[in-house]
């Protein structure tokens, strides 16, 4: 009797996890999928642009020029989270933007009407090319900042140690994908198990490029503690910000306090320096 319950209880076990491993993107992306509208229906002055990744998938994309009375020379990439697209980032473009910041705004493969399905190659892939495209606009990487948000960060960072920008901003970032999972899943060997790894901490621990890194001390998606950790490990940290009181997806997110830490961070690196 005893050994069969703990066959049975095996054998559920195993399934559970072997279902885990097969639907674990499901589990980590969550896109919305629906197109967009054209960008100047929603920023005045913004444009479509299209982005060619080195796997052959062309995604769309926002650009958003700087306007402000002062032009900062700069560029930020934005590398958003694991939901929604572009559109629910307009009005952070916008702030940017009037702050002499210009924008791209991206979208990742199978994100808002882009083809393909994510994974962490492929995001980093569609940075690249975001990298790219900004360059060919007159942003090289020493005119760029690269903004990385929640899951962003990890693209974003990874992108840094291949094509180091002028700073690197890390919105709610962890050290490794695995910290995540594993608070969110205890009961799960996630750390055997996921594939997409996204390892913030080992990027910018060996790196000299500026970071900022802002998160919110009430935050249920991504604690506190781990943000925390990444800033404590920043080789070259510039700033950290904690929001009092801020969870993962507050307007204060995305608000004028982190568009003003993104342009202290402009200024310190920025042309004029």
């Amino acid at each position: 009797m005893v050994v069969g319950v703990v066959v049975a209880v095996a054998v559920g076990w195993g399934m559970v996890v072997g279902a885990m491993w097969g639907l674990q993107r499901q589990l980590i992306y969550f896109p919305n999928r629906s197109p967009v509208p054209p960008a100047v229906d929603v920023l005045a002055g913004a444009r479509d642009v299209s982005l060619h990744t080195a796997d052959g998938v062309t995604l769309g994309a926002w650009f958003v020029p700087g306007r402000a009375p002062r032009d900062r020379g700069m560029a930020v990439l934005v590398a958003p989270g694991n939901a929604g697209n572009r559109l629910g980032r307009a009005d952070f473009a916008e702030q940017l933007s009037r702050r002499g910041l210009a924008v791209l705004l991206l979208d990742y493969r199978g994100y808002g009407g882009n083809p393909g399905s994510p994974s962490e190659e492929g995001l980093l892939a569609d940075a690249r090319a975001g990298a790219r495209t900004l360059e060919a606009l007159g942003f090289p990487p020493e005119r760029t900042l690269y903004f990385g948000e929640s899951l962003g960060a990890g693209v974003v960072a990874a992108l840094a140690a291949e094509r180091p920008p002028a700073g690197l901003v890390l919105r709610s970032p962890f050290p490794e994908l695995a910290d995540v999972g594993s608070h969110h899943y205890p009961w799960l060997p996630v750390r055997a198990l996921l594939r997409d790894r996204f390892p913030v901490l080992d990027h910018v621990r060996h790196s000299d490029v500026p970071v900022t890194v802002l998160y919110g001390d009430r935050d249920g998606v991504v604690p506190s503690r781990l943000s925390a950790q990444v800033a404590a490990g920043a080789q070259s940290l510039f700033e950290k910000v904690v929001l009092p009181g801020a969870n993962h997806n507050d307007p204060v997110m995305f608000g004028p306090r982190v568009a003003e830490a993104v342009a202290r961070l402009a200024d310190s690196t920025g042309p004029g320096d």
